[in-house]
């Protein structure tokens, strides 16, 4: 399993007796230029090594069916731009590689090469392992694709890029519905909730939010502010409201919605949202179901489709693996139907739905158009990313994400530590939300796990933000294990701990 992950980049690993690693760039050439004048540059590599390693992925574009035109009756200005040559792009890249690498062939060997230490086998700077929930640690080849020189937002060569990307969403998201709609958006992930309470929710809407820690109150906060009139049905600090509490509650009021946030960042916690869309649907289906899965997307299995879902908001920070900047979206026939049907125009501007639709669907049949700029850079990082995250079976993925869970959860437990979530079902698999001994804080715990080069966080809840810390485990942390991340963090906790006064099992 664990040699995938060295098969993602585009270096090619082979066992050695030899105990050194050697990568052979062969070429990096523009293949040719399409209709649109778009660039394909492809890179291939291989190498041989002794043991298993990840390999930064450069992946080459996967070749893509014509799309179905999309009509709009947005006004939007369109333009049509030529690439420059091939070999001027690349000399540009050249001049664009972080840690002044001089050319692409030396970023790509220095982000391949090992050392004999698991921390050195990346060309980031030396920094302190970031293991929050979020923002996580990014791959090489994700933050290289950050480091492209500045292009057009409406050039050809990004558009295609752009237009990939939401395609690759579907994936994601596990959607074929010709009626959904990715969208990516420069913003935060809490720019979801504004785009939900402006467009899908009206002033005066009914809303049950199950709440799970903190995100509940500021998802209702933000309902709120745009004048709809949310209820939340809550639980103890490390449950969540069960399925007859929420039938319930759906029998006993008319709800236009229902939200759950699938991995609460603040405790822990893991709501099913397969099992609550079976209530509504099943109770008052009409209701549509909003799903906060910010922490979740990417490490957590998600079944749009098949799971009746109505909306899913995610941010790039966390499980999805690129920097922080994105606000990414899957919106169902349903909740586009429900916007378009609204008494009063949204509630806002740039998160308004009457201005992003016409561009992501433009974008995704590779047509240019504009309402505001996006970042080309982080999008093209999350091309890069999801391309990683989609050349190996979801399923694979989750269950990484559950092992290297367990493992952490598992050694929680023989510390004599507990968990905010206590039963194993209430449990997110991309963090972990320890609660400290009695009588210390995260400040007594969080300097000493930073001096073994580890950064934890601390609590979030504001009934007990001074009682408990938050481990991350998403990611390359998770699907690269020659990084060793999973087990630095079980050791700089135990240092931690026992730095602290605490005196283990």
């Amino acid at each position: 399993m664990h040699m995938l992950a060295a098969a993602r980049g585009t270096g090619r690993l082979v066992n050695s007796s030899s105990r050194r690693c050697r990568i052979e760039v062969r070429s990096l050439q523009a293949d040719r230029m399409d209709a649109d004048g778009r660039q394909l540059l492809r890179l291939t590599s291989s190498a041989t090594h002794s043991r298993s390693l990840s390999t930064a992925a450069v992946a080459p574009r996967r070749p893509s069916t014509a799309p179905t035109t999309i009509s709009t009756n947005t006004s939007a200005t369109s333009y049509n731009t030529s690439s420059s040559s091939a070999s001027a792009r690349l000399s540009q890249l050249n001049n664009h590689i972080p840690n002044k690498v001089s050319n692409i062939s030396t970023a790509l060997k220095y982000s391949t090469t090992a050392t004999t230490t698991p921390d050195k086998m990346s060309a980031q700077a030396e920094h302190p392992t970031v293991l929050i929930p979020g923002p996580i640690e990014f791959d090489d080849a994700v933050l290289q694709a950050m480091s492209t020189p500045s292009e057009s937002h409406v050039g050809m060569p990004f558009v295609h890029v752009f237009g990939d990307t939401l395609t690759q969403l579907r994936q994601l998201f596990i959607t074929s519905s010709p009626d959904s709609q990715p969208l990516i958006l420069s913003g935060s992930g809490t720019l979801g909730w504004d785009v939900v309470a402006s467009n899908i929710i009206e002033p005066g809407d009914e809303v049950l939010v199950l709440h799970t820690g903190y995100f509940g109150d500021s998802f209702s906060d933000c309902l709120a502010t745009y004048g709809a009139k949310p209820t939340q049905l809550g639980a103890p600090i490390g449950s969540r409201p069960s399925p007859q509490e929420i039938e319930n509650a759906l029998k006993g009021k008319k709800y236009k919605a229902v939200t759950i946030t699938h991995t609460d960042t603040s405790t822990g916690v893991l709501s099913d949202p397969k099992e609550v869309a079976e209530v509504v649907k099943r109770v008052s289906p009409e209701t549509l179901v909003i799903v906060d899965g910010v922490c979740s997307v990417g490490c957590e299995e998600i079944r749009f489709d098949e799971w009746g879902l109505d909306v899913v908001l995610t941010a790039s920070q966390k499980a999805v693996g690129v920097p922080a900047g994105l606000s990414i979206m899957m919106l169902s026939g349903r909740a586009i139907e429900t916007y378009k049907s609204r008494k009063v125009p949204p509630g806002s501007y740039y998160a308004s739905l009457k201005n992003w639709l016409p561009i992501m669907q433009n974008y995704e049949a590779k047509k240019p158009s504009y309402f505001a700029t996006p970042s080309p850079q982080l999008v093209r990082a999350l091309n890069t990313s999801l391309t990683q995250i989609l050349s190996v079976p979801l399923s694979q993925r989750f269950e990484e994400h559950k092992a290297a869970s367990k493992k952490i959860k598992d050694a929680v437990t023989s510390f004599g530590l507990k968990q905010l979530a206590s039963e194993e079902r209430f449990q997110a698999h991309g963090m972990t939300a320890v609660w400290l001994p009695e009588g210390l804080t995260p400040a007594d715990i969080l300097p000493h796990t930073a001096k073994e080069g580890v950064v934890f966080a601390g609590g979030l809840h504001k009934q007990a933000a001074t009682k408990y810390i938050r481990i991350g485990s998403m990611g390359v942390s998770v699907t690269n294990p020659a990084l060793g991340h999973v087990d630095k963090a079980i050791n700089a906790l135990k240092t931690g701990l026992v730095a602290a006064g605490y005196q283990l099992p």
